[in-house]
C-alpha cells in the first residue's frame, strides 16, 4: 500500500511538473493524493473543461461541498467553545466567521488566485473569487482525504489565526441590516434610492443615495446595487455611529 502510495504521488508530481505539488502541500500541511480534485479546485468555468464522461470541470461544485464543509467544522468549534450561547447565537457567530468578506480575505492571504486555470484574465474577476476558491479547495480536501483532515486544515487556516470570539461578538456583518433595524426601532423613514451610473470608461456601476426622514444622508457607488447599498449604510452607520450605539 505506501508503496502504491509513493508511486501515485510521484506520478503526481511528475503530470504536474511538481511546482503545483509542492505548493500545495505547504498550504494544506500534507500531501495530496488525488491531486485532480485540486485541479478542479482552481479550474474556472471559462476553461470550458470537461472531465473524462463528459461533465463541465470547474470549481463550482466543489464551493458548494466545501461551504457545508466550512460551516460544519466552524459549528462544532463553537458549540464547544461557547456552550452557554443558545441557537441563535451561535448561527451569529459562525455566519461571521464563514462570511463572504472573511472567505475572500481567507482566499486572498493564501494567494489562491494564482492556481486558476482560466481563459480570463484575473483582474478581470470579482473580489468574491478569493473566496470562491477557498471553499473549493476545502472541498477538494473533502474529497481527497475525508472530514478528519478539513478539520486539520479549517483549524489551521480558519480558526487559530481568525477566529476571536470577543472580537467577532462586536463585528458588524451587514450595515444594512444593522441601520434598518435601528431606523424601525426609532420609527425613522428611510429610502434607498438606486439608479445606475455608468462611471468612468463605461464600467457598469450603481450609485446609491440613502435618505433618512427624507434628507440625503449618505452616498455610494459600486458594481452591483446590493455593495452600493451596503458601501451607502456603512457611510450612514458612522454618521449616526453615537445615536446608535449611545454610551
Amino acid at each position: 500500500m505506501k508503496r502504491f502510495l509513493k508511486r501515485l504521488l510521484k506520478n503526481s508530481r511528475t503530470d504536474q511538473a511538481g511546482s503545483f505539488f509542492d505548493e500545495l502541500t505547504e498550504i494544506l500541511s500534507f500531501q495530496p493524493i488525488i491531486i485532480d480534485h485540486y485541479n478542479r479546485a482552481f479550474t474556472h468555468r471559462s476553461s470550458n473543461k470537461l472531465d473524462n464522461i463528459g461533465n463541465p470541470m470547474n470549481y463550482e461544485r466543489l464551493e458548494f461541498l466545501g461551504d457545508a464543509m466550512l460551516s460544519s467544522v466552524i459549528a462544532a468549534h463553537l458549540f464547544a467553545k461557547v456552550p452557554a450561547g443558545d441557537e441563535g447565537y451561535l448561527t451569529k457567530m459562525r455566519s461571521k466567521i464563514v462570511s463572504r468578506e472573511h472567505l475572500n480575505e481567507l482566499g486572498r492571504d493564501l494567494n489562491l488566485v494564482r492556481f486558476i486555470d482560466s481563459k480570463i484574465p484575473i483582474s478581470h474577476f470579482g473580489e468574491n473569487i478569493h473566496g470562491n476558491i477557498f471553499e473549493a479547495l476545502v472541498g477538494a480536501i473533502y474529497l481527497d482525504r475525508g472530514y478528519p483532515y478539513c478539520e486539520i486544515f479549517i483549524q489551521k487556516r480558519v480558526i487559530e489565526p481568525y477566529v476571536d470570539i470577543a472580537r467577532l461578538e462586536g463585528k458588524v456583518t451587514s450595515y444594512k441590516s444593522l441601520l434598518i433595524e435601528w431606523c424601525q426601532k426609532e420609527k425613522k423613514q428611510f429610502y434607498y434610492d438606486v439608479f445606475e451610473d455608468n462611471g468612468i470608461d463605461g464600467q457598469r456601476l450603481y450609485g446609491v443615495k440613502l435618505s433618512i426622514d427624507d434628507k440625503v444622508i449618505a452616498k455610494a457607488r459600486a458594481t452591483s446595487k446590493k455593495k452600493a447599498e451596503e458601501k451607502a449604510s456603512q457611510r450612514a452607520y458612522f454618521a449616526f455611529q453615537e445615536r446608535i450605539h449611545p454610551k
